[in-house]
């Protein structure tokens, strides 16, 4: 019986290794396949070409901490995959019973807004893990920060932190303070339920949560959070 079992583990196992494999096989056709149409360079291009391109230094850097602290805390620590974000995220949704929780990184964000489209499949998210490695293999981690804050929505028809941040609060991405930094933060997850014009209130819960993650992970104190809260 116990032989019978371990027969069944192993076929199991093998079967779900092929699986794998074929998924990761067509999830990396289709990123090549969205390349063909133009090249990850051509794409980034895109980005910082825009008139308003806000370059990593121009950034002020309480909105810097706020975006690594909310969406990626260990940003500068692990590589294009954090795997133990993916774990946590896993363990998290099975336990939960819902799927609400993910793992990406600030990089893998980057290579949904810049090179895919927004479908959410198995597939595309297969597709940005290759585009991630090709992301970091091609540019620096504060390039491939601005990148990300450059192509956010934000709500209210503002794309990019420039637009965000003039159209918000009427000044320059370097000049936002830390009440402001931490507002534009919070924003990009649900731009369409964070939008402090259209839901002031949840947008000030969702700015709480970006506050308590800055005190987590060391950015500002309790007495700092508390003041703007």
């Amino acid at each position: 019986m116990k032989k019978f079992l371990l027969k069944l583990l192993i076929i199991f196992i093998i079967l779900l290794i092929i699986a794998a494999s074929f998924v990761f096989i067509i999830g990396y056709g289709y990123y090549s396949n969205t390349l063909h149409e133009s090249s990850l360079t051509e794409r980034v291009e895109k980005v910082t070409n825009k008139e308003h391109f806000v370059k990593f230094e121009d950034l002020s850097d309480n909105y810097i901490n706020a975006v690594i602290a909310v969406e990626d805390h260990r940003y500068y620590e692990h590589g294009p995959v954090d795997f133990i974000a993916v774990t946590r995220a896993l363990y998290t949704n099975i336990r939960d019973g819902e799927f609400d929780e993910g793992g990406s990184t600030i990089t893998q964000q980057v290579a949904k807004n810049v090179i895919f489209n927004q479908d959410k499949t198995l597939i595309r998210k297969i597709g940005e893990v290759f585009g991630a490695f090709d992301l970091e293999k091609n540019y620096t981690k504060n390039e491939i920060l601005a990148l990300y804050v450059n192509s956010n929505y934000f709500g209210d028809g503002y794309y990019g932190i420039y637009e965000a941040s003039k159209g918000y609060y009427h000044k320059d991405p370097k000049d936002l303070t830390l009440n402001e930094a931490s507002m534009l933060a919070g924003i990009p997850n649900a731009p369409s339920v964070y939008s402090p014009n259209v839901n002031p209130d949840l947008s000030k819960k969702r700015q709480k949560h970006v506050l308590n993650k800055m005190v987590e992970n060391g950015y500002i104190s309790q007495e700092d959070a508390d003041k703007i809260k």
